[in-house]
């Protein structure tokens, strides 16, 4: 196990040891989960098993987070610029980049010169979608780099699932408007997940089109310009899609346009999850309070955190959001999900369970004061 180590003057010698090195690696390949499905069928024959993988994930996951619990501890402040600086943690997300790449072109191959039922095309699409989902989460992690490298590898992984717009939206507009009415990428209490979706989705496009439009006019460019981010990665997802559709043919470009919409749902979801319901103050001068730990949902669960490039630690993300995942943190006052992202997805799609489970916990965070929440306006009428 790889040990980093300081020696300060006046503490000593100050080592630490990131248990979870080498299992970060398991979000790297896990784009390729996909490629299972389409093993499994082609081993047993049975169109069926290609729903397994897709069943693994959302009863193994959960199951693992609750088995191997939660993980608390930081490293040490000491520590973190030597686990800034290294750089096998980067080339994680480096080597996640092309996964995504081969999966999409291998089932797309499979779907379009098998015979493949509706059942399994169903499954395949599903399955994609949810990997996809995941495309987005490494995109979020390079977009949020300084080196150019990493914000091209951001451009290019969000040509996957087709969501060219985002780190632009993000970066420039989540971030600002975090927490507050404003923000369409923040739930608000009593919403329920779909209609966050016919929110967010939209919200999202519009905003970071608006920002790029924006940016280059700063420049004194033209929106509709090579110069234009989102462009660039959509240019990158039209020739993917019309490439692997050329090659692969019609039922290969349907399964490419419905897999697209079901990974732009799991951002939502995770979105729904990470700020439901959360303020920041108003100030007499108009402008929010800035945002603090306690504006996110936080999750030290393992086994979704090393999925997801520890998103889960989403408090402080936001907090130092150039910070590399490595290196996130835990606050003891940023408020607290009972599971990891995968399991309270499950229970945000069920919007009676979501409710009856986080809005306790919610209003327990404001002692019951609807006024310090960001609340639906449909459920005040």
């Amino acid at each position: 196990m790889h040990t980093y180590s300081v020696t300060l003057p006046g503490q000593g010698e100050i080592n630490y040891q990131d248990t979870r090195r080498y299992g970060w690696m398991i979000a790297s390949f896990f784009p390729l989960v996909p490629l299972f499905s389409i093993g499994l069928v082609m081993l047993s024959g049975r169109e069926w098993t290609l729903w397994i993988p897709l069943l693994l994930i959302y009863t193994l996951v959960p199951l693992l987070d609750f088995w191997l619990g939660e993980d608390e501890r930081n490293p040490p402040e000491q520590i973190v610029p030597q686990l800034e600086d290294d750089r096998y943690y980067r080339y994680l997300t480096f080597a996640a980049v092309p996964m995504f790449f081969i999966t999409l072109i291998t089932v797309a191959w499979f779907v379009g010169t098998h015979d493949v039922g509706w059942s399994g095309f169903a499954a395949l699409v599903i399955t994609t979608g949810v990997v996809n989902g995941m495309a987005i989460n490494t995109g979020h992690e390079l977009g949020h780099k300084k080196p150019r490298l990493e914000k091209n590898l951001a451009k290019m992984v969000l040509a996957v699932p087709v969501y060219p717009h985002f780190n632009v939206e993000h970066n420039a507009g989540h971030h600002v408007q975090v927490a507050t009415p404003e923000d369409s990428a923040s739930s608000r209490f009593g919403e329920s997940i779909y209609r966050f979706a016919r929110r967010e989705i939209p919200g999202g496009i519009r905003r970071g089109w608006q920002l790029e439009k924006r940016r280059l006019a700063q420049l004194g460019r033209k929106p509709w310009s090579i110069s234009n981010n989102i462009l660039q990665s959509l240019a990158m997802s039209v020739a993917l899609y019309g490439f692997l559709a050329g090659f692969f043919g019609w039922f290969a470009l349907a399964f490419l346009l419905l897999q697209a919409p079901i990974a732009w749902f799991q951002l939502t979801g995770a979105n729904y999850v990470e700020h439901y319901g959360l303020l920041r103050e108003k100030l007499p001068d108009g402008r929010y309070e800035a945002c603090q730990p306690r504006h996110s949902w936080n999750a030290n669960h393992v086994a979704s955190n090393i999925l997801l490039f520890h998103l889960q630690r989403h408090s402080d993300h936001h907090y130092h959001a150039s910070r590399r995942y490595q290196s996130l943190r835990h606050f003891d006052d940023a408020p607290q999900l009972p599971s990891g992202y995968v399991g309270m997805l499950l229970l945000a799609d069920v919007p009676i369970l979501w409710h009856k489970v986080i809005d306790p916990k919610t209003l327990a965070l404001v002692d019951g004061d609807l006024s310090k929440l960001n609340v639906d306006p449909s459920i005040l009428d």
